[in-house]
């Protein structure tokens, strides 16, 4: 690997040595690198820039950790007549994603039910490891419809509103969705899945906003301080993780007859217009639309578990969903290459899109403003709502970062957590924590992760996104 070097203020790149198509450009502050530089993730980053059909650059967000083929954090497009799709440039929990909703509630006014509220959520949505839906248990037609419906098969059974469809990325559902190519293994694991949880880093979260940076965006997303909100971070579950795991295999066997030299073999591809490509993008998209139909009904839960405990309803506590972006996706897009508009398949793992205003997929009411991007932090720190911009759209595939970064592996926070009360811990610090798991809360850890103003402050030094405002957690179950 050649050297890191910088060549604007918060863009680092990696110019091409060896097989490397084409360079490899990090976006990160001078403090960030450095943190970078510790692990493989650079060098993951230098093998995805081997992969055939790659456009511009392998790119790196400034939350990146070591992954599986693809670092988490990696953006890359592919040509779709001579590029590849890899599920390493996917990742295991297919949109895994996040889903942030406000409400017209103060702090004051929430404050008296508030550990009410966090022990009533723990109730109503179910979670941890292998946790199954108190709602239903899917047919294997139901489940069919669900990986083609997406977040509409929810709505259309009561959970949540049409409206809700509208401010969801893709409108919660990719077309060309193929549950026939998804296995027998992973839809008995998805069956009893659908609106739950889940552990490890997925939460629901109550928040408080803290601070506005940008009044205009905030109040065409209805963000002001002092309002509460609700975020949920969550994924396809078993399903998609048994997708993954069944085309990792098949494209192992059929890699090989395509002459794909890969310096790295978790960096398994086949072109993808493939027979093999083709059957992954289907089952993928099937499990894409799983995970948008998963995080519509636990809105819908979050909400019943808000009137349960405050009373009211939807319209006057203000409930409304101001985005869901998904951030472990593999999607055709059309962008600006070398001046011309072309589509090309853009992979993001462990990133989410960031597209600026006046874009034809954001939303109407956002349409002088730009997609909110959602930048979820641990549980002891503030997660953050951004923009997205033109810059992003050049430079980037209109992407940004998904959230704070692991900086210590799962065994080695529990190492470090010892036999500390991280719940007394975090209600000292002003948040309540509900977890079925003192493993998962020992894994996750503040201490854990980045900190996520660092990554917000990297994005914004680049120009890929602008802040619009602060959220501070009250309030969090996990698995």
């Amino acid at each position: 690997m050649s050297e890191l070097k910088r060549v604007r203020p918060g863009v680092w790149e990696v110019a091409p040595v060896g097989g490397m198509r084409v360079p490899a450009r990090i976006f990160a502050t001078e403090k960030l690198v450095e943190a970078i530089k510790k692990d493989q993730s650079v060098q993951q980053a230098c093998n995805v820039a081997h992969l055939p059909g790659i456009v511009r650059a392998s790119l790196v967000m400034p939350d990146v950790h070591e992954g599986y083929g693809f670092p988490i954090g990696g953006v890359a497009a592919f040509d779709l007549k001579d590029g590849v799709i890899s599920p390493g440039g996917v990742g295991y929990d297919i949109n895994c994603g996040v889903r942030l909703i406000r409400t017209d509630l103060s702090r004051e006014e929430l404050d008296p039910k508030l550990k009410q509220l966090v022990h009533q959520l723990q109730r109503d949505v179910p979670a941890g490891v292998g946790s199954e839906g108190a709602i239903f248990t899917l047919s294997d037609r139901d489940l069919d419809e669900v990986m083609v419906k997406g977040a509409r098969w929810a709505v259309e059974r009561g959970f949540g509103q049409e409206e809700d469809l509208a401010f969801t990325e893709a409108g919660g559902a990719l077309p060309e969705a193929k549950p026939q190519y998804v296995s027998a293994r992973a839809r008995e694991r998805g069956a009893p899945q659908v609106g739950t949880l889940g552990s490890g880093n997925h939460f629901c979260e109550i928040q408080v906003v803290e601070e506005v940076y940008d009044e205009k965006a905030a109040k065409a997303f209805g963000l002001a301080p002092g309002l509460v909100t609700f975020m949920i971070h969550c994924g396809s579950r078993g399903l998609g993780y048994q997708v993954c795991d069944d085309f990792l295999d098949l494209m192992r066997l059929a890699a090989k007859k395509y002459g794909i030299d890969l310096p790295d073999p978790q960096l398994v591809s086949v072109p993808v217009s493939s027979p093999e490509g083709e059957r992954y993008l289907g089952a993928m998209r099937a499990a894409a639309n799983f995970a948008w139909a998963n995080r519509q009904v636990i809105m819908a839960l979050v909400e019943r578990a808000l009137v349960r405990v405050l009373g009211g309803d939807r319209r006057s506590l203000g409930f409304r969903l101001v985005y869901d972006v998904a951030h472990n996706i593999a999607k055709v897009e059309e962008h600006v290459v070398d001046g011309k508009k072309k589509k090309v398949i853009v992979h993001r793992k462990g990133a989410t899109r960031a597209f600026p205003a006046h874009h034809p997929e954001t939303p109407a009411p956002y349409k002088e403003i730009g997609q909110p991007v959602l930048i979820p932090g641990d549980m002891g720190r503030a997660s953050y709502v951004l923009v997205g911009t033109e810059k992003a759209m050049s430079e980037c595939w209109g992407s940004s970062a998904h959230g704070a970064g692991r900086m210590l592996s799962r065994t080695a926070a529990r190492r470090t957590a010892g036999h500390r009360n991280l719940v007394k811990e975090m209600g000292e610090q002003g948040v309540i924590v509900a977890a079925r798991s003192p493993k998962t809360l020992a894994e996750e850890m503040p201490e854990a992760y980045k900190d996520v103003s660092l990554v917000v402050e990297a994005v914004e030094e680049a120009g890929i996104a602008k802040a619009v405002a602060k959220l501070r957690p009250i309030g969090v179950v996990k698995g």
